[in-house]
């Protein structure tokens, strides 16, 4: 877990604006005083056997829809609470409470057991300190020939149950790969130490165990020389010199007069789009009352639109990888891995940012600047046609841009939402960063992964992304409907075989809803709201069309299944509840089953004609290659919502035509 980001002292913010305005600074402040006032909460670490206390989450409870709807219509503000979790290191407990900043009370504090809240920046932090200067390290790494710690990184992961160590699955623990730079300034993910792991009591910064084995442990055999550099200064002149390439003339991105869209706090407006954009440390980004402007209505289109659980299980059982499986947002928090944009190099053109304000272990606001951000882009044409006696029509294609990248370890990701003019959402993840790789020892084979340098393999895995999509089409009440193509039978009404239809079919349970990606029948999903008729006589709908699904590979009963059902299907659809946010259960640090959607859809409850929440699972299946390495250029993977009878006509035949 290398983290690089850019944080600052944050603002003594006011109380927020709107009732979905993340928290602010100072509300991150009185969120601890309260409830060291009241339960004795005291983040600074004790002496002795008392360690004290981690905040693990400080998360603003989201007021409901109809609390909203409420203030909307000018009735009472919804009250002003936040959710903690935080843990006792001394005791290994771990606790959830709800915190009134309304009323400057602390409504619940309940202990959680057998459970472990995320870990945190702070304990990764100290992880790498407890390792670089403890003697039993420090002595297995010169065993090897590496005798320089400054050069020495050490990377922490979580454990699942089903692989942490017996004897110590009552602790809080991880586990640590070792790393060595080849020069001061490095990549520090190039030269993995084969064999080298840590386990570590992570509450008590106590080493358990070192492991040292494999075929390099007792330096008879020695690792491979690697090419594994990226930074400019670093690369060998002879690489270089052999792929010299002419440098790009200068391309401008300019809007002299501004950008089409305003931001009132919050609040994005932009071409008959409305939306508040969110921030929290689990899922980053968020996106709340997603609306479309058509005609003189206001039509809601989302409530709330986030990344719920991101899985990465390594296909590899070597000793290096068995134990790696990232539940990156469980485990860690896209928010906590955000980093900081810069412009011209993240984002290009007229922009606007927005920075987000977060905290440490001890509770401690700090600021992430430019985490959001949210600009325009031309994306070629949007639609025209070209008439012998009219001429041409062409409109040319622009498009909303609200991103933030997130550095997670070895990996970097690239999340983009984009609003476009005909009404189209569309969700990109862009994959990037450096693959995780393993020396050979000369002649071994590498079934689970693919060479790239000299007696290297990049272990092959995946990346599962679970979109989190509570749409409101037309309103909350809504029924998803599974949509399928088919050709007919050659017959007497359709005698050359060119006959296609359409079925479409309603998903009344949870049980039927728990869908499978199928080629063969082009199967999508829509949103459909059956109370509704638009002037065609339709019900409007928005088609889930999902592109970027993989399949989980899993036999049934593995820990990796176990742990995350929700990888086995490419859709569940579920009645909104507050209480179920987390596909794989709200705490995945070293679980050992689901307790997320494999649960709550065991009641098989209704869907039908209600407040819905699809879960979409897409991602990227990583059969690595040389041209990955050393940085892998990027990976896309999307998904769109598209409107599919919300309009009575292409909502984009008002846009204005470019002339010169």
């Amino acid at each position: 877990m290398w983290l690089r980001w850019s944080v600052s002292q944050p603002n003594d913010s006011p109380p927020a604006g709107f009732p979905l305005d993340p928290l602010g600074a100072e509300e991150f402040r009185s969120v601890v005083a309260i409830l060291q006032l009241e339960h004795d909460v005291r983040a600074t670490p004790g002496s002795g056997n008392d360690l004290g206390w981690r905040y693990a989450s400080i998360e603003l409870v989201e007021p409901s829809k109809a609390e909203l709807a409420a203030y909307s219509d000018g009735g009472p503000r919804p009250p002003r609470r936040v959710k903690v979790i935080c843990f006792n290191r001394t005791d290994n407990a771990t606790y959830k409470s709800v915190v009134s900043l309304s009323d400057d009370r602390v409504e619940a504090f309940e202990h959680i057991p057998g459970v472990q809240a995320n870990f945190t920046v702070d304990e990764f932090v100290e992880c790498d300190q407890l390792l670089r200067s403890h003697p039993d390290v420090v002595a297995a790494l010169a065993g090897r020939g590496v005798t320089d710690m400054d050069l020495v990184f050490f990377d922490t992961w979580t454990y699942g149950e089903a692989v942490a160590p017996p004897e110590f699955r009552d602790r809080r623990i991880g586990w640590s790969d070792s790393w060595v730079k080849a020069a001061p300034g490095a990549n520090p993910y190039a030269r993995l130490v084969s064999g080298l792991h840590c386990v570590i009591d992570v509450n008590r910064m106590e080493l358990l165990r070192v492991e040292d084995d494999g075929p390099f442990a007792a330096g008879v055999i020695k690792a491979p020389e690697v090419m594994g550099e990226y930074v400019p200064s670093h690369i060998p002149e002879r690489i270089r010199a052999a792929s010299r390439r002419e440098p790009l003339k200068p391309l401008h991105i300019t809007q002299p007069d501004g950008p089409s869209f305003t931001l009132d706090g919050n609040l994005v407006r932009w071409q008959n789009w409305s939306l508040r954009v969110g921030f929290n440390h689990r899922e980053g980004m968020t996106l709340h009352t997603v609306r479309y402007r058509d005609g003189d209505r206001d039509r809601s289109v989302a409530h709330r639109m986030s990344f719920a659980e991101m899985v990465v299980p390594y296909r590899d059982p070597s000793p290096d990888h068995y134990r790696r499986t990232a539940f990156d947002i469980g485990e860690w928090g896209l928010g906590f891995m955000t980093t900081s944009l810069d412009l011209g190099c993240d984002c290009l053109g007229e922009i606007r940012y927005l920075d987000a304000v977060l905290h440490n272990s001890k509770g401690e606001p700090y600021t992430i600047r430019n985490a959001v951000c949210i600009h325009e882009e031309d994306n070629a044409v949007l639609w025209k046609h070209v008439d012998h006696d009219i001429g041409a029509e062409v409109r040319r294609m622009r498009r909303l841009t609200l991103s933030f990248h997130v550095t997670v370890a070895n990996y970097e990701y690239l999340v983009y939402w984009r609003l476009y003019q005909d009404g189209n959402i569309e969700c990109e993840v862009r994959a990037t960063g450096i693959m995780v790789t393993t020396p050979l020892p000369p002649g071994a084979p590498n079934p689970n992964g693919t060479l790239v340098d000299e007696r290297t393999y990049a272990p092959f895995h995946q990346h599962f992304l679970i979109a989190r999509l509570d749409m409101d089409i037309d309103g909350s009440d809504n029924t998803v409907f599974m949509s399928e193509s088919y050709a007919e039978a050659v017959g007497p009404d359709n005698p050359h075989g060119l006959s296609m239809v359409v079925s479409n079919t309603a998903l009344r349970t949870e049980g039927e809803a728990k869908q499978d990606v199928n080629f063969a029948t082009q199967r999508a999903w829509k949103v459909v709201n059956t109370n509704v008729v638009t002037g065609l006589g339709v019900h409007p709908s928005y088609k889930l069309v999902p592109t970027g699904a993989i399949p989980s590979m899993f036999e049934p009963g593995s820990p990796v299944l176990e742990r995350a059902r929700v990888i086995g299907h490419t859709l569940w659809v579920t009645p909104n509840s507050p209480d179920e946010r987390w596909p794989a259960g709200e705490f995945v640090n070293q679980s050992v089953r689901d307790s997320g959607l494999a649960r709550w859809t065991a009641a098989d409850r209704s869907i039908d004609n209600t407040d819905v929440v699809l879960w979409y699972v897409f991602g990227i299946h990583h059969i690595t290659r040389p041209e990955d390495w050393p940085v892998m250029p990027v990976d896309v993977v999307s998904f769109w919502l598209k409107p599919f009878g919300f309009f009575d006509r292409n909502p984009a035949l008002d846009v204005a035509g470019t002339h010169h």
